[in-house]
């Protein structure tokens, strides 16, 4: 688990200088697409290291039919700090609002940068930076719970991901993270031994019509995420 987590961490620290350097001179279009592509495969080589030396299991295979599929808000249920990691490493046109925090971190501030990631730090801003996003193709991950899953199968959801889809007319397509221990989870400790194997499957769940009345399908979407997660927990194989 400590070398999974130090490779994590050199990964990002390899890309952090040329990001830096990249930001300020590429075009903002050649550097979404480059930042997006390495942040793929980094995450890509990062998640066959966890399964080759770390007793990790992914079912990633569904993610892939969504590669061609145009511009999608993805919303999924968030039980792990390896959510965002899963998605991401699987798809190479795909944006996601982060933590306002995170912009200014010294491992993942200038990646995310350069792959014009949105922040959370203004709400009208998050809206319209994630319209412009999804007017150019790309695909946009947001999880409605706002924080990492504390009363599972979901906590209570936020309109945010029902809003942007109903301004920039986007459908809107569930993602259904299933995972056989909480492990990284809000309640589990980061240095916390996990009980292996670990084994992490994301599913596709339905898609949905750009809603009309966000409010209204946010409590139709946690409706739908609560019966579908039920069990959400996988049981590991011997």
């Amino acid at each position: 688990m400590f070398s999974g987590l130090g490779l994590l961490a050199l990964i990002c620290l390899c890309w952090l200088p040329f990001a830096m350097l990249l930001y300020p001179v590429l075009p903002r279009r050649w550097g979404r697409i480059l930042g997006r592509r390495v942040i793929m495969r980094a995450l890509r080589f990062y998640l066959s290291f966890l399964e080759t030396f770390c007793s990790f299991r992914f079912d990633l295979s569904e993610l892939d039919q969504l590669a061609d599929a145009g511009p999608l808000v993805l919303v999924a249920n968030h039980p792990s700090l390896l959510d965002a990691v899963m998605i991401l490493s699987r798809l190479p046109d795909v944006t996601c609002i982060i933590k306002a925090r995170l912009m200014n971190n010294l491992l993942f501030g200038s990646a995310a940068r350069l792959a014009r990631y949105i922040s959370n730090a203004s709400v009208m801003d998050m809206v319209i930076g994630a319209r412009s996003e999804l007017s150019q193709g790309a695909q946009l991950v947001i999880f409605p719970e706002g924080t990492r899953t504390t009363r599972f199968p979901l906590n209570d959801c936020y309109p945010s991901a029902a809003l942007i889809a109903a301004r920039s007319k986007t459908p809107i397509q569930a993602l259904l993270i299933e995972c056989s221990t909480p492990y990284l989870g809000k309640e589990w400790g980061l240095f916390r031994r996990p009980v292996l194997p670990l084994e992490f499957r994301v599913r596709l769940g339905q898609r949905f019509r750009p809603p009309a009345k966000p409010s209204a399908f946010t409590r139709e979407l946690e409706t739908y995420f609560r019966r579908e997660l039920q069990p959400a927990m996988l049981e590991p194989e011997d």
